[in-house]
């Protein structure tokens, strides 16, 4: 029901502006009906057609209205007819009396024809004098040509046609005769070097032109803006258009239409006022005269176009300031503004060809320079005054009658433009945000403080809405930040959008798009980079974990922001979507992912501290300190990890076990170390336990049954093997799936094996097997062959 009404009064607005506004200005209002809605022009042309048959009837009304008028004026035209008839006969008596009185005076005109004669005679005398008058004052008529040429050319024009050929046998006369066309060269020089100042003029007052220009039809928008407001509100009344006494005619200049009491007003300066057009029209109308009309139009027309080049020519710096801008445009609109005066005011003289022709050069022109200077502005608001200069400038000349679809075309890239630089601006803004974060969660002392931050993001949780002050709440700082931010970023996006004659949906998809950019490119850069910092530690990568999950709820926060906004319902067909749950999730894994590095980055530190005696005789009985301090810290860390999601804690703690025992494996396998003594084998057992011993603890819940233990299980295994050296098991099983050593690979054992084979010489055990049981050291031996002939075996 409400959408029915909004679209009736959409009609009703729309409606009212087509009968009050320009016919010019239709095109774009019956544009927004189809872009609208589906089927609202079916909707809109009913109430069109009820419109125009409200309007038969008042017609009809108005006929029925004055029926009586008209016919009382044929009765009161039927009695004058009476008296007319009675007036002639009166008037033919009169005549009828005149005859007889003229038959009396019949008599006397014998005397008076005597002095007509004589009258006659003076006469031509007289006349034959007066032909000779004109051709005697050749100074007189010079005088009148210096002053005013046209009324000079038509003079000498009657000299020649009717004056001199009547009294052509005086000498005097054959000199005016042979000086007349002097005369017509010097007037014809003359006017054009009036018309060379008029072109002077109009290039140095163009931009006053089109800054007076540019003024007015800004207000006349403001104005029509708020006739449409108040059309909209239900109390529109129709007034004519004015200001300050002066009235817009078709080509868009202003005729003097005040009175007396308006003198005392500040006069509106238009064109007529800022440029006198009288050597155009006195040069035109000698050359017209002369013969030669078609010299003028070509050399008007030829300087014209020099001049149109030199005004699209734009200033080096242009794009630093608005002002650069802004005499560009009025520069602009001031010559094609005379060029329309002169189209309308002179009949041929520049024809609408000739000025379509100006325009569309220009036009490309105009678009090339904007799409370059434009490019190098960094500051969005000198984009978006640039943007407004545009639409002004081609609100302007489309009231003028040129097309502008080219120029609105364009607005779209400047307003990609005018996205890239609120997207740099926002990226310094984010940057900044997250510096100044302690990433922390933010502590809240009183009801005042949670309210205030509530306000500034939509926080909703019931456990930590029960608790008592003082409280934390889990994100940090930058989050309410953030999403203020984001809402800025939106609000400073929409501003390009207005007066672009764009329906509601267009607005909605463009702030969508440029939204969905500032989240997947901007903030998702920004928090990569702020990921990958090496001054973020552990604890600030768990935050940022924490903040982005609350950020990715809020996604839906912001979806509703930019539908309140536009009044566009997001079940529309075509509504994008913000891709905010994407940017936070893939910052989330890259968070995590930077984790598990930072977390294997710190193990290797303390594996660096490793320190073994691979000689050693005896173990110390007691684990190496390096390994301990590693699991102290271990367990310190995870305890922080308790706040991430499970998966996350138990994926790192995975992670960071299966590092570690990589890590002692390879310190084992090192090809760098040469030999390995039973005792250091010893002492790396009770190493391996410590860290079986921190898996078994679960030092992240969730883990089932000794999944973490697994971890180390080619440490333990390998280590069992030597531990025991239960050799004739491992053989006599390997390869089986149930084999006790299935994790140790052959060529491992084997490496470890020639490791502790090469001390076999210095070590006192390896000496009484050679004393005691040289078998058993055959039987190594043995043992080491069939190593061999297994891994070769693998490889082959």
């Amino acid at each position: 029901m409400n959408e029915t009404l909004e679209c009736i009064t959409e009609h009703e607005r729309i409606l009212q502006e087509i009968e009050s506004t320009d016919t010019a200005c239709v095109g774009p209002t019956l544009r927004s009906i189809y872009d609208d809605q589906p089927n609202a022009h079916k909707r809109f042309m009913e109430k069109l057609d009820a419109r125009i048959r409200n309007h038969d009837r008042e017609i009809e009304k108005m006929c029925n209205f004055h029926h009586q008028g008209f016919v009382d004026a044929i009765t009161e035209l039927l009695k004058v007819r009476t008296d007319a008839e009675k007036l002639m006969g009166q008037v033919t008596d009169t005549n009828r009396r005149l005859q007889e009185a003229g038959k009396e005076v019949t008599v006397q005109t014998e005397e008076v024809i005597c002095c007509r004669i004589q009258q006659r005679n003076m006469a031509t005398t007289v006349e034959k004098l007066q032909l000779c008058l004109p051709g005697t004052t050749p100074d007189s008529v010079y005088t009148l040509c210096l002053c005013r040429y046209y009324a000079a050319l038509k003079t000498m024009e009657q000299l020649e046609t009717v004056y001199i050929p009547r009294v052509s046998q005086y000498r005097f006369c054959q000199i005016m005769a042979e000086n007349l066309p002097r005369l017509r060269e010097e007037i014809k020089e003359i006017s054009m070097s009036d018309l060379k100042d008029f072109l002077e003029s109009i290039r140095k007052h163009s931009d006053k032109v089109g800054e007076t220009a540019m003024r007015q039809a800004q207000q006349h928008k403001t104005f029509n803006s708020a006739v449409a407001k108040q059309a909209s509100m239900g109390n529109y009344t129709k007034p004519v258009y004015s200001l300050n006494g002066r009235t817009h005619t078709h080509n868009g200049l202003m005729m003097d239409n005040s009175g007396d009491e308006d003198e005392a007003d500040e006069e509106i300066l238009t064109a007529q006022d800022l440029v006198d057009f009288s050597p155009v029209y006195r040069c035109l109308h000698i050359y017209t005269v002369l013969g030669d009309r078609e010299t003028f139009e070509n050399y008007y027309r030829k300087q014209r176009k020099k001049q149109a080049r030199l005004v699209l020519q734009p200033q080096a710096n242009m794009h630093e300031t608005v002002e650069g801008y802004r005499r560009y445009f009025n520069q602009i609109v001031g010559f094609f503004v005379v060029e329309d005066h002169i189209l309308h005011a002179t009949q041929g003289l520049v024809t609408r060809a000739f000025t379509d022709e100006l325009w569309n050069m220009a036009l490309s022109k105009i678009i090339a320079v904007l799409r370059t200077h434009s490019s190098y502005c960094n500051d969005p608001d000198l984009v978006l005054e640039l943007k407004n200069l545009i639409v002004i400038f081609a609100d302007t000349l489309q009231g003028y009658g040129f097309p502008v679809n080219r120029l609105f075309d364009l607005l779209f890239e400047v307003r990609d433009q005018y996205n890239e630089t609120l997207l740099k601006k926002w990226a310094l803004v984010f940057r900044e945000i997250f510096e100044m974060d302690n990433y922390s969660p933010i502590p809240v002392e009183t009801e005042e403080e949670y309210k205030l931050v509530v306000s500034r993001f939509p926080f909703h949780d019931a456990e930590i809405e029960k608790q008592d002050f003082p409280k934390k709440l889990p994100m940090s700082q930058s989050v309410p930040q953030i999403y203020t931010q984001v809402k800025e970023f939106i609000y400073a996006s929409l501003k390009f959008s207005e007066s672009l004659h764009r329906s509601s949906t267009e607005i909605d998809d463009m702030l969508r798009k440029s939204t969905n950019l500032l989240l997947t490119r901007t903030l998702s850069s920004c928090l990569q980079n702020l990921i990958r910092k090496p001054h973020i530690g552990l604890t600030e990568l768990v935050q940022i974990i924490i903040n982005t999950t609350h950020l990715e709820q809020a996604c839906r926060y912001l979806e509703e922001f930019i539908t309140n906004i536009t009044n566009v319902s997001p079940e529309t067909v075509h509504t994008t979507r913000l891709y905010g749950l994407s940017t936070f999730k893939d910052a989330r894994h890259a968070a995590e992912g930077e984790i598990y590095t930072k977390l294997n980055q710190k193990i290797d530190e303390f594996i660096q501290l490793a320190d073994y005696e691979w000689g050693m005789v005896e173990s110390d009985g007691r684990a190496s300190g390096y390994l301990m301090d590693l699991i102290n810290f271990l367990r310190s860390t995870f305890q922080v990890f308790t706040h991430l999601p499970g998966k996350v804690a138990q994926t790192a703690c995975m992670s960071a076990c299966k590092h570690l025992s990589t890590s002692l494996m390879q310190m084992l396998l090192d090809t760098e170390l040469k030999q390995i003594s039973m005792g250091a084998i010893q002492q790396f057992n009770l190493d391996v336990i410590q860290c079986e011993l921190f898996a078994s603890s679960e030092p992240v819940p969730g883990f089932q049954g000794d999944t973490l233990q697994l971890a180390f299980i080619d440490l333990r295994q390998l280590l069992d093997l030597f531990m025991v050296w239960d050799w004739s098991t491992y053989l006599a099983d390997y390869g089986q799936p149930t084999s006790k050593y299935l994790r140790v690979n052959p060529a491992t054992a084997l490496a470890l094996l020639e490791k502790m084979k090469d001390t076999s010489k210095k070590n006192n055990i390896f000496s009484q097997f050679r004393k005691n049981d040289r078998d058993k050291q055959k039987l190594i031996e043995t043992v080491v062959r069939q190593l061999r002939s297994l891994v070769n075996g693998m490889s082959s």
